[in-house]
């Protein structure tokens, strides 16, 4: 569809601190975008909200002033702009009523972890325990995935408990809310979500990607309230008057990690490493569903149409990575910007024996311990601000160390693609990959190489590229062909006894965290 008249594709990057829109040229380079940050809501120890009108107003503005400030470049995006893409936090959930379109409630948010004692009561009551539903929908029971947040809204919400019972209620994650009120909202508006989303919220069968009857029945979730779930690459609906961008097709629906997954064009064998606010890696393991043995999800990469092949992978989700650094700048002033952290950090050559684990809201991936809590070990009178600093950003390092090593040991030899010298390779993702003191220090925890692309925002990439794809925009071929356009790569330089070293000692403080939920304040 290249040629002639210009061809833009947009992309609806919904994330857990801001909403984005960007829009892409046929080159996949970005011609204009927009950016707001939204308001988090604590309402008590380990809880976190988000205002699903708020979301939603966020992703009206992005669209309108990327849309302008395109035009006001010269680009042609009103008459050109052929498809749009979404993209979302997962797991994030909500209920709104289907009569007055309006939330029943706040989003409970995918950190929050207030519903520990229905997944303590779930494990005790069901045969499986823990790994009850792992067979069908190959995750844990878990305060991170949706049915758990699902289940404490309709016991404990008086609103969301009526419009179950009337009839009225909608359930979505982020994806959801958006495009039912981007393709008509009360005025018919689509009630659909991604296999991608839906592979997150503990009801989806990972075989048949359809709601899985019996989970639906042991949680007691009436199958009504739940959305279609389609592909990721597929016209989905139109985009209803109102909005800046209305008639134009959403053809694309992917959740971030997902996305940003296509955007690095991982093929079967290849992972990619994701860092925001937490981080997220996510090795392709083709078309077979991979059970973890070593405290791994077990999820969907993508299917990049109704009738495409399905791509499984392996997952490991860490919950607190660059919130670590919000933390050190919000909650105690040691930097006034996250941008700050890397020259702070350079100031010293280690951490001076520091290790810091930032289970601020209990451990995901490998552990799965919501009774961790953050701990800082090894200070002395020695210890500075620098040394502090650093120590955050090893602990993204670590987390993500964790997580390769058990990735390794699921898909074997034969489930990883090598370079030429034999070493598996990191892509790297996400706004917090722009320090290059972080990028290095992970190629030294790792030993193995890191390679960041030019085009670090590839989440969105992914939406936009699932969306063109859908419309005939580009080709597969033409998204996953190698891109090695100026990508830097970051070669271990650390020796090896001594990251075996520091890797003990980061064990020994991750051990710390244990059974420290109880705390008594």
């Amino acid at each position: 569809m290249s040629g002639e008249e210009p061809v833009y594709i947009g992309s609806i990057d919904q994330g857990t601190s801001s909403t984005r829109f960007l829009i892409y040229d046929h080159s996949a380079h970005i011609v204009g975008s927009h950016q707001v940050e939204f308001t988090q809501f604590y309402p008590d120890a380990g809880w976190v909200e988000h205002d699903p009108m708020e979301l939603l107003e966020s992703v009206r503005t992005c669209i309108a002033k990327a849309m302008d400030k395109a035009t006001a470049d010269g680009h042609n995006v009103d008459k050109g702009l052929k498809a749009i893409g979404l993209t979302n936090q997962r797991e994030t959930t909500m209920l709104w009523s289907k009569s007055t379109g309006y939330p029943l409630h706040n989003a409970i948010v995918w950190m929050d972890v207030r519903t520990s004692s229905i997944c303590r009561k779930l494990e005790k009551d069901l045969p499986g325990g823990r790994t009850h539903f792992v067979e069908t929908c190959g995750l844990p029971i878990s305060t991170y995935f949706s049915a758990t947040k699902l289940l404490w809204l309709m016991e404990n919400v008086d609103a969301v408990k009526e419009a179950v019972k009337a009839g009225d209620a909608l359930f979505g994650t982020i994806d959801t809310w958006l495009i039912w009120n981007l393709t008509g909202g009360l005025n018919g508006g689509l009630h659909v979500t991604d296999v991608s989303n839906a592979s997150r919220t503990m009801l989806m069968n990972l075989k048949t990607l359809d709601w899985d009857q019996p989970t639906l029945k042991t949680l007691r979730i009436p199958a009504e309230i739940l959305p279609r779930i389609v592909s990721n690459s597929e016209v989905i609906g139109q985009i209803c008057s109102g909005w800046a961008v209305a008639g134009v097709p959403i053809s694309g629906c992917l959740g971030d990690q997902h996305a940003a997954m296509l955007g690095q064009a991982c093929q079967r064998g290849e992972a990619k490493s994701t860092y925001g606010t937490g981080a997220f890696i996510l090795l392709n393991t083709g078309e077979e569903i991979t059970q973890s043995t070593h405290g791994l999800l077990t999820t969907l990469a993508f299917k990049l149409g109704a009738e495409a092949p399905t791509n499984y992978a392996l997952e490991g989700s860490i919950a607190i990575a660059g919130a670590a650094v919000q933390w050190l700048r919000d909650s105690l002033g040691i930097i006034q910007s996250a941008g700050e952290i890397e020259a702070l950090a350079s100031e010293v050559e280690s951490t001076g024996g520091v290790y810091f684990v930032p289970a601020f809201n209990g451990l995901f991936a490998p552990w799965w311990r919501d009774d961790a809590r953050g701990v800082c070990i090894g200070i002395t009178r020695f210890t500075s601000k620098a040394h502090i600093a650093r120590a955050v950003l090893e602990s993204m390092c670590f987390q993500v160390k964790d997580v390769l090593d058990s990735m390794h040991k699921d898909a074997g030899e034969k489930g990883e693609v090598k370079n030429d010298k034999g070493e598996f390779v990191l892509r790297v993702d996400g706004g917090a990959t722009v320090n290059n003191l972080l990028m290095q220090i992970q190629a030294d925890l790792l030993g193995s190489p890191v390679v960041r692309p030019a085009d670090i925002e590839t989440t969105a990439l992914g939406a936009a590229y699932a969306a063109g794809l859908a419309v005939g925009v580009w080709t597969e071929d033409e998204i996953f062909a190698e891109k090695a356009e100026r990508a830097t790569i970051f070669n271990p330089e650390l020796d090896e006894e001594l990251r075996k070293k520091k890797l003990e000692s980061w064990y020994k403080a991750v051990s710390r965290t244990f059974d420290l939920a109880d705390l008594s304040l």
